[in-house]
This record gives C-alpha cells, structure tokens and sequence, in this order.
C-alpha cells in the first residue's frame, strides 16, 4: 500500500515509461482497452464514456476525430460517420496512472445514440448531498 493508504495509486513501474508516447504510456485493461471520458471542451460538461484500444486511440490522437473500439460488434467506429454527430478533437490527456483518457471535442450535433444531448441526461440518481467541512 502506497504512503496515501491508496492501493489504486499505486502503479506497475515495469509497465510506465513517463518519456514514452501516449500509446506506450496508456495502461490498457486484460482486454487491451482504455476508458475514454469525452468532455465538450468550452464547457466542461461530459458527454460520454467509450471504449479505444491501442489502435483507436492511434487514431483519436493523429485524425482529430473520435474512434472507439465497439465491444459489442467488435469493430472501430468513428462518431458521427452515420448519425452526423461527430467529435473533433480539441485536446487529449492520460489520467495520473494511465489508465483513462480525457479526451476533449467539440461535439457536433448530440452525443448519445438516444438522441439526448449527453449519454448521463437519461437517467438521475437520487444522492445524499455530501457537505464539505465548510459547509458545517
């Protein structure tokens, strides 16, 4: 366990190398996949959550275009190709242990393939509102 009592900080130092590419650098699961959380850019709001394996990230990082690695129909597929929707790259980054990528466009049209503005607008959760120490 790490010195912040947080085994998930922890990382496999054989796997990182910090001066690497972002491919070599990206910790991709047992199934050779990323998380990718694409964010509208301008606003912050996050629109999605997708799959890219070594060769989709490739893509995202070099096209300015999104590519995820559908898991379903075990194929590539570069948003908006047939709806229209499409993201544009504005800026990409690893998360401090590789293991996600933020990946921020500009989306065009809406994000989900429901025909909501984001694939989170659907369905609410009901929380217990945490207070800060602030708060009192």
């Amino acid at each position: 366990m790490s010195e912040r009592g947080d085994e998930e900080l922890e990382r496999d130092e054989e796997t990182w190398t910090p001066g690497g590419s972002p491919l070599d650098r990206a910790a991709f699961n047992a199934d050779g996949l990323l998380p990718a959380i694409i964010q509208q850019w301008d606003t912050g709001e996050v629109l999605m959550l997708g799959w890219m394996d070594r060769e989709a990230m490739r893509r995202t990082l070099s096209e300015g275009r999104v590519t995820f690695w559908s898991r379903s129909r075990q194929e590539y597929w570069r948003k908006g190709d047939t709806s229209g929707h499409a993201q544009f790259v504005r800026e990409a980054s690893l998360d401090c242990d590789a293991d996600a990528l933020l990946v921020k466009v500009e989306q065009v049209g809406v994000a989900c393939h429901t025909g909501t503005r984001t694939c989170f607008d659907g369905d609410p959760l009901e929380v217990v509102v945490g207070s800060t120490p602030i708060d009192g």
